[in-house]
């Protein structure tokens, strides 16, 4: 059936081939439409007319939290209908102008905002998947000349869209729901399965801090014996801090009596004196990563140096921000930090810095670092000097680190090929 005279088409270029059994028709032939009510807050009251609005447009459906009930004269085309296609024909966000839902179940006399648009076909279910398409975005693209994002009336008439007989576009849409149901499918497939690949890093740490993950060899020093080694000083803590157990040639220790640490300099815009250096801070620093676009300087005195360069293999730990976030500097260059970056460095070989990387995320997992009982925001020197960490005999730690990264490179592998 035709619905025009093709002459009106004359300076319309059809953007793709359509059967010979469709036709390009304009919205303005096969449908009515019009903008909704213009209220004011004096008219907004407990329990008038609802009034559906942007927001009460979520994922296809209407959601009926933060509704508006108005009591003020209301046109007979500004009520709603079962069937109706309701859009956001204006918003702040260009990514929302255009979202739209089919009306259904009404169980009371409802309106729409003045931001909204209405469109009224038998054609609807059509109408609505050519308005979810890329081509009637790119239609948008080229029609809003003005910053103002909005569909008006003059253009969602004027959109020509394929139309095909109405048996075809019954069997067309279901084919569509048919294959979004089966994508949305996967899609929750693919997230289960990376909360999963999530759940089962922590338990490998879980493993891990407890000992479990690589078997212990009698032959290893054991910790408590390596530590007074390395750092008589240091303070065996022999009460189990954690809620969960180590091996007997583990031991507990703070984490400051197995690591130099310190933090960098203060930015200040009153003191010039030293020369520049690029330098990080906690923006800079994400999980065993760092984002280095655009590095701000600012100058380091000659003795400031030795304390705020970062070096190849320091571990650094977040003091503010997303507190005990951490990450190895794995870079063969150096750089300076500013005072809300702890850097650690082993007192001896004997430490085997990754682990210590692995303790951190473990730790921030089980919010035993800037955890929700913590009512300060950093994580001063003080507080990481005493926290109580696991330390096993040296071979082991890095028998644990070669196990975590080998079983976590085949969980990193999955989830790239999810993202793939």
């Amino acid at each position: 059936m035709l619905y025009c005279d093709k002459s009106h088409y004359q300076n319309f270029t059809p953007p793709f081939d359509i059967p010979e059994s469709w036709q390009w028709v304009k919205i303005d032939e096969i449908a009515s439409s019009n903008i909704g009510l213009t209220y004011s807050p004096q008219d907004i009251v407990d329990d008038g007319v609802p009034v559906y609005r942007s927001n009460n447009i979520r994922d296809n459906k209407i959601c009926l939290d933060d509704i508006v009930y108005v009591s003020c004269p209301i046109l007979e085309k500004q009520y709603l209908n079962n069937g109706d296609l309701l859009i956001c024909a204006r918003n702040g966000s260009r990514r929302l102008v255009g979202k739209n839902v089919i009306i259904e179940n009404l169980e009371r006399p409802t309106s729409f905002g003045a931001f909204m648009a209405v469109c009224r076909s038998c054609y609807n279910p059509w109408i609505k998947l050519l308005l979810d398409s890329a081509y009637f975005n790119s239609y948008l693209d080229e029609s809003n000349s003005t910053a103002i994002n909005q569909i008006t009336q003059k253009m969602l008439l004027d959109f020509i869209l394929p139309l095909p007989p109405k048996e075809e576009q019954s069997r067309i849409i279901s084919a569509f729901h048919s294959i979004v149901g089966v994508i949305d499918g996967i899609d929750q497939s693919k997230k289960n399965l990376s909360e999963s690949i999530a759940n089962l890093k922590s338990k490998i740490l879980d493993l891990a801090m407890q000992g479990k993950l690589v078997p212990q060899d009698p032959a290893d020093e054991p910790a408590a014996e390596m530590l007074r080694r390395v750092n008589p000083k240091a303070k065996i803590i022999t009460d189990n801090p954690h809620s969960w157990n180590i091996p007997n040639t583990w031991t507990w220790c703070q984490l400051g009596d197995i690591f130099q640490h310190n933090t960098g300099k203060a930015l200040n815009s009153s003191n010039r004196d030293g020369i520049e250096y690029e330098y990080i801070t906690t923006s800079n620093v994400y999980w065993n990563r760092f984002e280095l676009d655009d590095l701000k300087k600012m100058p380091f005195k000659k003795n400031e140096l030795e304390k705020c360069t970062v070096r190849h293999g320091d571990l650094l730990v977040c003091e503010g921000g997303d507190v005990g976030r951490a990450a190895i500097w794995n870079l063969d260059r150096n750089i300076m930090i500013q005072n809300h970056l702890h850097r650690l460095r082993p007192i001896a070989n004997e430490i085997h810095i990754p682990l210590y990387y692995h303790v951190f995320r473990h730790y921030k997992d089980k919010d035993l670092i800037g955890g929700k009982g913590i009512a300060l925001q950093g994580f001063s020197s003080k507080s990481l000097h005493q926290l109580a960490i696991p330390l096993p005999p040296y071979n082991e730690q890095k028998r644990i680190v070669a196990k975590i990264e080998e079983l976590y490179s085949v969980l990193d592998q999955i989830e790239a090929s999810l993202q793939s």
